[in-house]
């Protein structure tokens, strides 16, 4: 009969353990996806110069909407929370939509190999970057619920887990790839 109460401290124990171990999977797993975000982040932040500077090249006078690109990007790599990098990643998205709305008025850039090729790095690009976004909020939700479900909360409250942000586009229209064809009218 003594050992009963050993018993049901072992399975306590292995309960508390199982449950600290899988919110710690999960922490690890969000912090993963989020290195995976800023790696297609930083992928299209270098993107970016080469875009200007081959737009610069055709349509150097429209300084304004050059320097805006340039402006946009800058404050993408400064933001820091899931919820900053949203808004400036947002800014930054319709500051290259104004780009490409620059480059739309000059077939001579549109038949530029290297631009058709940036192009198609930036869409290529856009498409990891849904794909990451997506990977970390679904993690990021299943660690938000470990953390907020009984028993694993109190688990949670313990070892002071946190919930993390979503990743989270500011505007709506924002949430597609942009949209960028350089098909000739006839």
């Amino acid at each position: 009969m003594a050992w009963i109460p050993l018993i049901v401290l072992a399975v306590c124990v292995l309960l508390v353990v199982g449950i600290y171990n899988s919110l710690v999977r999960l922490k690890v797993q969000s912090e993963n996806a989020w290195a995976d975000i800023d790696v297609q982040l930083k992928r299209r932040h270098d993107l970016v110069p080469n875009l200007v500077e081959t737009v610069k090249g055709y349509a150097g006078h429209e300084k304004q909407t050059l320097e805006a690109v340039i402006s946009a990007r800058n404050r993408a790599m400064s933001a820091t929370t899931p919820s900053a990098k949203a808004e400036a990643e947002g800014i930054l998205a319709q500051s290259l939509k104004s780009l490409f709305a620059v480059a739309e008025a000059y077939p001579q850039l549109r038949a530029v190999e290297s631009f058709t090729q940036l192009q198609a790095s930036l869409n290529h690009i856009e498409d990891a970057l849904q794909n990451a976004r997506r990977y970390y909020n679904a993690v990021v939700r299943d660690l938000n619920t470990k953390i907020q479900e009984f028993p694993s909360n109190m688990i949670a409250n313990l070892f002071r887990f946190k919930a993390r942000e979503f990743f989270e586009l500011v505007n709506v229209a924002e949430r597609g790839v942009p949209k960028v064809s350089f098909e000739q009218t006839r």
